[in-house]
């Protein structure tokens, strides 16, 4: 965890006190909210169904005693009803204040005995000695659950009599708490041996990584893939991509150790060649002599150095690195010029006629203009050594309908037709060739053609010359006016 673990919920702080995150430790933080959740609610539901058990209860009972009242009444007491039994009606056994109510009414006389406002509602149709019927009543700002019957009168012929008794909601109330205090213990108790049963779960499926952990744990160069074969599936994008990084580790020390084999051929010779003449100008000190070492010297450096820089310009070029480049939209038409304006003087060192041939709209692909100046560079490198002077490279650029095609073409002595295929093989040389070079220049070329999806043709030119097509496809997206 950051810094800021304050910010995270107290229940992440509780399960992580040394600040490092666990997947155990989340996995379980994760179930144990809902398991909390699932308490609460399976307490509500619980008190909900023991509150409507109760009312059940309690209704019944109440109901029977409007009944036994209504047979008492009728078997001939003397009186409605004496003082016990008013006495027996209001009584709470246990002393909790638990007021019950009642009332008789006769339909002649009016209240009899019991509680004046107790009357059941004029909705109920109180048939004579049918069921007792239940009802909802508020006496002295109490709630109160109330059951009433009507009997005929056994004193006053054609009279009849509502019976009707009430108790207020606190025992039923009170037996829904005692119904759940008594399930509380036994819910927790389940709640929490699935935890248990998840904890040891985790615990045992997270030990299907030990097999994995041990065989990584065992590599030491080894950049293999890992496989799929005892990887659970929830991991498997975890070690597909550690199976595509380790692909590019192996692609960059395969890159690595082919520039210093690469490096080590290449330098081996002017290196060589510069300790020949150091020993050749120290054992003859004569004017004429370290002269002429000291020429052969510079020529050497400057072939170490153009060798060394192509090394690396190919480096670049192939590096995986650079694979997903962003690149933009660019103008081939208005690029080109600009570029080649950057190596005139170097053509008229050369005695080179250097020039370009191009449309005069835009001809968009999408590139990236810094490699893009290295592989013209390399085109005009390679021109300019080999078609000697005197002679003319043309830098051309064309909108085919499938392609955007940049050329290079000279008319010097050209390539026999059977090396054209061979043209950008590393450290490959036309036979026969007295220029000096490094055989990097065009593989480079070939590098940065792949990186932007183009293709690179090798072909004699229409002067007898070499003419190099680069071409590219069509930008993905169009542009409509303005700069690239």
């Amino acid at each position: 965890m950051s810094e800021g673990s304050d910010a995270q919920p107290w229940l992440y702080r509780l399960l992580e006190p040394d600040g490092r995150q666990s997947l155990r430790r989340r996995l379980l933080a994760f179930l144990l909210v809902p398991l909390m959740l699932m308490l609460l609610l399976e307490s509500l539901i619980t008190y909900t169904g023991a509150l409507v058990y109760s009312n059940h209860v309690h209704d019944r009972d109440l109901a029977g005693g409007a009944e036994t009242v209504a047979r008492m009444l009728q078997m001939g007491m003397d009186g409605p009803i004496s003082e016990q039994a008013k006495f027996l009606l209001q009584y709470d056994p246990e002393g909790h204040n638990n007021i019950n109510y009642f009332s008789i009414v006769s339909e002649h006389h009016g209240l009899i005995a019991g509680t004046p406002t107790l009357v059941p509602p004029s909705r109920l149709s109180l048939a004579v000695n049918g069921e007792p019927k239940l009802f909802d009543a508020v006496v002295d700002r109490r709630k109160l659950r109330a059951a009433s019957v009507v009997i005929d009168s056994t004193h006053e012929g054609g009279d009849s009599l509502t019976v009707t008794l009430a108790e207020t909601l606190r025992d039923r109330r009170q037996n829904a708490r005692e119904i759940l205090l008594l399930s509380i213990p036994a819910q927790a108790l389940l709640i929490a041996s699935v935890f248990v049963l998840v904890w040891f779960g985790v615990r045992i499926g997270l030990r299907q990584l030990d097999p994995l952990t041990a065989r990584l744990a065992a590599r030491e160069h080894d950049l293999a893939p890992i496989g799929d074969a005892d990887v659970p599936v929830e991991i498997l994008p975890l070690t597909r991509t550690i199976d595509g990084l380790f692909a590019r580790l192996r692609a960059m020390l395969a890159l690595q150790e082919r520039f210093i084999a690469d490096a080590a051929h290449q330098l081996r010779t002017p290196l060589a060649g510069l300790r020949v003449h150091v020993e050749r100008a120290q054992a003859d000190p004569s004017r004429e002599t370290v002269n002429d070492a000291l020429d052969h010297i510079l020529r050497l450096t400057q072939r170490a150095t153009r060798t060394s820089g192509q090394l690396l310009a190919l480096t670049r070029a192939q590096s995986p690195d650079h694979a997903g480049d962003p690149h933009g939209l660019l103008d081939l038409a208005r690029l080109m010029p600009e570029l080649l304006a950057l190596r005139v003087h170097e053509a008229l060192a050369a005695g080179v006629d250097l020039g370009y041939d191009g449309p005069a709209g835009p001809v968009w692909i999408d590139g990236d203009q810094i490699t893009l100046q290295e592989l013209l560079d390399n085109l005009l490198d390679n021109a300019l050594r080999y078609a000697g002077r005197d002679s003319m490279v043309t830098v051309g650029v064309t909108d085919d309908e499938d392609s955007a095609c940049l050329s290079v073409e000279d008319n010097g002595p050209g390539v026999p037709p059977a090396f054209l295929a061979r043209l950008g093989e590393r450290f490959f040389r036309v036979p026969g060739s007295n220029e000096e070079g490094t055989g990097l220049g065009l593989a480079i070329v070939q590098r940065i053609a792949e990186r932007h999806e183009a293709q690179v043709r090798f072909r004699a030119g229409s002067e007898g010359g070499l003419r190099v097509e680069v071409r590219f496809p069509h930008a993905r997206t169009a542009k409509k006016g303005g700069d690239a």
